[in-house]
């Protein structure tokens, strides 16, 4: 009885035109244009920066001095003096400080492919409710139709005195209640594609543009379980920050090592004139080697410490993080179930309401009598249609869930 109505509901700010855009298209745009995203990757690069700053050797120091009384020499009054020296950190302490760096910042990639796995579950959960309310809209849509015909049906056989006034007053009642519902699933339409749009840091008077019929595809029990924990990006930042504040514990005892200086003195030397000697104004080249004594190593010891804390605390982390990961997944899947159970009950349910339907709609058409029954049964009907789709929606966002928690590439 009933057909498929494709509405392009234009008014309202979205298309179900049949070159719709699909959800790996606003995957692409949310990674392209989401400013948390971008933010993240941001932070990425600048932790590369530090790379090199760490691996670096700290500037040469370059003085001067000026002899207001020039210190008398052998060879001539001394006039000014330039020192220039260089530090060197212990063998090891630069290479160490860069393998830390370049953990955190491979730390900071992670927790980026972490957020983006994130954002494409965000996009999911909102698209999915999306191609719900058009669906629901399309009902409510058909339903305020076939009410219509139900009256004018009811308002004839009243005016042969087939029917009762009554049945036209149910009818009416019901048609209001129809669009009044419609109003709100319209109403609904628009804050539901500001938030989608945010997510894809687009203006919110952009159109979406989604298919115009929902589709439910099902997927095996143990769906990708075998991936929950295979390169998991989240659990691959905490490996690697471990490793980080491993190599830093290595930093902590480098850096409590001697520092080697290197140094030249240049000593500029008038002449003498007083009498002529061998060497007379010769300038000055001294080469100088100093060690810093590390003698309070309090501080490193507290770096090695805080160092093997952090460590002890990611690794934590990293076990709070595959219970819950795993009891997510547990949840998740039943839920799947849940959906699935409901969406095969919903569909067994509008087979056999329609039987129903059509069974009073023949009664109505010769009696005229129980029309009071044929509009419960359409209400009825109406009702496991919208609670299918709603199943179908709750079920896709809840693949979409999986996707993230087992981290599948988009």
């Amino acid at each position: 009885m009933k057909k498929i109505i494709i509405i392009i509901f234009a008014a309202f700010g979205f298309s179900t035109l049949t070159n719709a855009q699909s959800l790996d298209d606003y995957f692409k745009l949310a990674s392209e244009n989401n400013p948390g995203l971008q933010a993240k990757y941001k932070s990425f690069e600048a932790a590369i920066q530090k790379v090199t700053q760490v691996s670096s050797l700290p500037d040469p120091n370059l003085s001067f001095g000026y002899f207001v009384s020039p210190v008398e020499t052998r060879v001539g009054p001394q006039r000014a003096r330039f020192s220039l020296t260089q530090m060197f950190p212990w063998f090891g302490t630069l290479k160490a400080q860069d393998a830390a760096a370049t953990l955190m910042a491979e730390a900071k990639y992670q927790e980026f492919l972490d957020s983006k796995s994130q954002l494409f579950f965000q996009v999911a959960a909102a698209y999915y409710p999306l191609e719900e309310l058009m669906q629901l809209i399309k009902l409510e849509e058909e339903n305020l139709q076939i009410l219509e015909t139900y009256k004018r049906i009811a308002t004839t056989k009243f005016e042969n005195g087939t029917g009762a006034m009554v049945d036209v007053l149910r009818v009416d009642l019901m048609i209001n209640d129809s669009k009044t519902n419609l109003k709100i699933l319209h109403a609904k339409w628009e804050p539901s594609r500001v938030a989608f749009n945010a997510l894809l840091n687009r203006g919110p008077e952009e159109e979406v543009i989604i298919r115009d019929s929902v589709i439910f595809e099902p997927v095996s029990l143990n769906y990708r379980r075998d991936s929950l924990m295979e390169n998991n990006p989240y659990l691959n930042k905490l490996d690697l920050q471990i490793q980080a504040y491993e190599a830093k514990v290595e930093v902590a005892n480098r850096q409590a090592l001697p520092k080697i200086g290197l140094g030249l003195d240049y000593v500029l030397v008038d002449k003498r004139s007083d009498m002529e000697i061998a060497d007379n104004g010769k300038n000055v080249f001294m080469p100088m080697v100093s060690v810093s004594i590390p003698l309070y190593q309090g501080k490193y010891d507290g770096s090695k410490r805080e160092a093997k804390l952090m460590q002890e605390s990611f690794t934590l982390k990293k076990q709070d993080y595959i219970n819950a990961l795993q009891a997510n997944y547990q949840m998740s899947t039943f839920e799947l179930i849940s959906q699935q159970d409901l969406i095969n009950l919903y569909e067994k349910q509008i087979r056999e309401t329609r039987q129903a339907l059509d069974l009073l709609l023949t009664s109505y058409g010769t009696s005229g009598k129980e029309f009071e029954e044929v509009l419960r049964m359409q209400q009825e009907l109406l009702k496991y249609e919208q609670l299918k789709v709603i199943a179908i929606s709750k079920y896709q966002v809840g693949v979409a869930k999986i996707n993230y928690l087992t981290t599948k590439n988009y």
